[in-house]
């Protein structure tokens, strides 16, 4: 009897976590729920470093305040965690956090999509978020921080902003993700661009989008990456596998891709915009200026790419 009423006990908690756990949305009409276009999400929540480290996409800042050394220089070029950094300019205040920064820009000038770099020109300048230090003096023509915490590496010329705390942000249980909601109206976007200048990326990959503040999007929001297939025709890769053959040797006529609305040879003609987009990766935001805003993914079904439209999950 004992042995049963402490396995009792023990299944209670597993029990409630269960209840608080399952999915919390009801199925759409016209819609039959399965694994294949109601996958159970569950989502990846950000650490400090997840809001403190994805950098973002916003307009030109001030460059009157930047690191020139350090303790260790000439000797060290490189600071990290619990090193000394001298820091250039004016308005520094003892024992206030500041946060490094740096401008960006990618050697490599690849546009992932065309017309990419016109686009995040029109938005703005991409920073990476380096560290958050601490001035601990102010007596001398420069002022002396402490780094609190690092990100990566700060050289000399990385540029000094005030620290600004970051909220965390209140997930919600697991729940089923809609893999092929039509459009909702809701406020939309694209992704512009991606941390490191990459451009696929799965759950915990920072992005970075052109939709901000001044459309109400505010940091702690859900957005929803989706792609139609038009996006992968256009792709000058992804758009090889519609050209090849698909047939069956046993089919009579067989069904061609046409973006152009023809119909060829008799065959089934395959409209490619007839077929529905997909929802591929959740994303929260954890950053915002008035045009831009930084999301992490939570959650991905297939790797986002850098040109997916997003848009707001009213989920």
């Amino acid at each position: 009897m004992k042995k049963l009423t402490i396995s009792i006990i023990l299944a209670l908690p597993a029990l409630c976590w269960a209840q608080q756990a399952g999915p919390t949305d009801a199925t759409p009409s016209g819609t039959v729920s399965t694994s294949v276009n109601f996958p159970i999400e569950r989502l990846q929540t950000p650490t400090t470093s997840d809001l403190y480290c994805a950098g973002f996409l916003g307009k030109s800042i001030s460059k009157d305040k930047f690191v020139i050394g350090g303790l260790e220089s000439p000797h060290s070029t490189r600071f990290a965690t619990g090193d000394a950094v001298y820091l250039k300019g004016q308005g520094y205040e003892a024992g206030r956090e500041y946060t490094i920064v740096r401008e960006t820009t990618d050697i490599n000038q690849y546009e992932v999509f065309a017309g990419q770099w016109a686009a995040v020109k029109a938005a703005g300048q991409p920073y990476e978020e380096l560290a958050r230090v601490k001035v601990i003096d102010t007596r001398n023509k420069s002022a002396i921080a402490r780094v609190l915490f690092s990100c990566d590496t700060i050289v000399a010329g990385d540029l000094v902003v005030p620290f600004v705390e970051k909220p965390l942000t209140a997930f919600h249980a697991p729940m089923r993700f809609d893999r092929f909601a039509p459009q909702n109206g809701q406020v939309s976007g694209r992704v512009l661009m991606a941390k490191d200048f990459d451009s696929e990326l799965g759950t915990g990959g920072k992005i970075y989008m052109n939709v901000g503040a001044s459309q109400g999007l505010k940091v702690g929001d859900f957005l929803r990456a989706v792609r139609t297939y038009g996006a992968d025709l256009a792709d000058p890769v992804d758009s090889l596998s519609f050209k090849a053959s698909a047939a069956d040797p046993t089919q009579k006529k067989a069904a061609v891709v046409e973006p152009n609305w023809m119909t060829k040879n008799g065959g089934s003609a395959v409209h490619v915009a007839d077929m529905p987009r997909r929802a591929v990766a959740e994303i929260v935001v954890v950053g915002t200026t008035p045009s831009t805003s930084t999301g992490m993914i939570v959650f991905a079904l297939e790797p986002l790419l850098v040109g997916d439209k997003v848009e707001l999950d009213p989920q």
